[in-house]
């Protein structure tokens, strides 16, 4: 594979998936509607990422250049391109179909019948297979045959903190990101020949990763930053190293774990070695990750397919341990950010039809239900 153009030129796309493909020799066309950046990205054709573990180190990425993702340009790149892939964030998927349809469109008009795969790296389950949906409203159904054929969407699975970074040295082009990455692929969905990309893995069991993931990192991952908030502390390192938070969040990915070791058959002291390192992960001396950042969007965070009601519907589902887990969903409740549209509707929306109605209208879950009453009971405690 030669070259990429990848969606999205913030710090997750140039510091994880840019990176990775960067460094598997890969030309990648960062597409993106911040000018300033692409203008930088185009004329400087490289940029540093700071990658922080138990030390730190500084990586140049070279064989990058961008393009404004409105533009003609990235329709032509897409023409030629061997893979598309996406770090826009779930709702700017809707956004950018259509010029990918587009691309689609025209590529087929010029003759390329080589097969492209198109991955979105999203913080979302099946994101690509959503993103598919959305290009198809705008690709002319005489094309959808062609596109099955031609046109792989890659469902993945992708794990790796990248807080907002203070640009070092003035650099605006530098990100920070922890040296854990994880990229998972379903190796089902691809068209022709699967890349072979270091820090890509390829499984033909992705449900089982998203879920590991989202009940475990973002589970864990909001729990620590709302009970953080209640307790004022301004970021996840600070929440987490609270004994008595660090005990609540680690019960509660214990709660989703079970539920994951029941569905999967993952092997239960792997499972427990993973909720250890992730903890380890929230540590993280180097990463200053605010919990404000991490609670935002509450209300998405409450949906039931989300990283706190799914794995209790799992817990439901199961007849298992679940308290800590509805802890976390009081403490959700709780959260206040006045710069969060989300958190400002969540807490009009509790005062104007009460807690338990709220629930019901965010997550889904039945007002009346056993659940739902201990969820209220705990929220009068916080």
């Amino acid at each position: 594979m030669k070259n990429a153009v990848h969606f999205g030129a913030g710090n997750i796309g140039r510091g994880f998936i840019g990176k990775l493909l960067a460094d598997a020799e890969v030309e990648v066309t960062f597409a993106d509607v911040n000018t300033p950046l692409v203008d930088q990205l185009s004329h400087k054709q490289e940029y540093k990422v700071k990658v922080v573990g138990t030390e730190c180190q500084i990586d140049t990425v070279t064989h990058v250049t961008a393009v404004n993702s409105a533009s003609e340009d990235v329709i032509d790149r897409i023409v030629k391109t061997d893979l598309v892939t996406t770090a826009v964030g779930p709702n700017v998927l809707d956004i950018i179909a259509k010029t990918i349809a587009t691309g689609i469109a025209k590529r087929f008009a010029a003759g390329n019948e080589k097969p492209l795969n198109i991955i979105a790296c999203e913080n979302m389950v099946r994101g690509t297979t959503h993103l598919k949906g959305q290009v198809y409203q705008h690709l002319d159904e005489t094309l959808h045959a062609k596109a099955d054929n031609l046109v792989g969407f890659v469902d993945s699975a992708v794990d790796r903190i990248v807080p907002p970074a203070e640009a070092a040295n003035d650099d605006p082009l530098e990100v920070t990101v922890e040296s854990f990455s994880e990229w998972i692929v379903d190796e089902q969905q691809f068209k022709g020949e699967i890349p072979d990309i270091a820090g890509m893995e390829r499984t033909n069991n992705l449900m089982a990763f998203v879920e590991r993931k989202l009940f475990t990192l973002n589970t864990g991952h909001c729990i620590t930053a709302y009970l953080g908030c209640l307790k004022g502390h301004r970021t996840i390192r600070q929440a987490i190293e609270d004994p008595a938070i660090h005990a609540e969040v680690k019960q509660a990915m214990q709660e989703s774990g079970e539920v994951l070791i029941r569905r999967y058959g993952f092997d239960r002291e792997l499972h427990n070695a993973y909720i250890e390192k992730i903890l380890n992960r929230f540590a993280n001396p180097y990463l200053i990750d605010e919990v404000d950042r991490v609670g935002r969007q509450p209300i998405r965070k409450l949906g039931a397919n989300d990283r706190l009601v799914k794995p209790l519907l799992g817990t439901i589902e199961y007849s298992t341990e679940n308290q800590a887990i509805l802890k976390g969903i009081a403490a959700a409740l709780k959260y206040h950010s006045d710069d969060d549209p989300q958190a400002v509707e969540l807490q009009t929306t509790i005062k104007e039809i009460g807690l338990r109605k709220t629930l019901a209208r965010f997550t889904g879950l039945d007002e009346n239900s056993k659940e739902v009453v201990q969820i209220q009971a705990i929220f009068e405690t916080l």
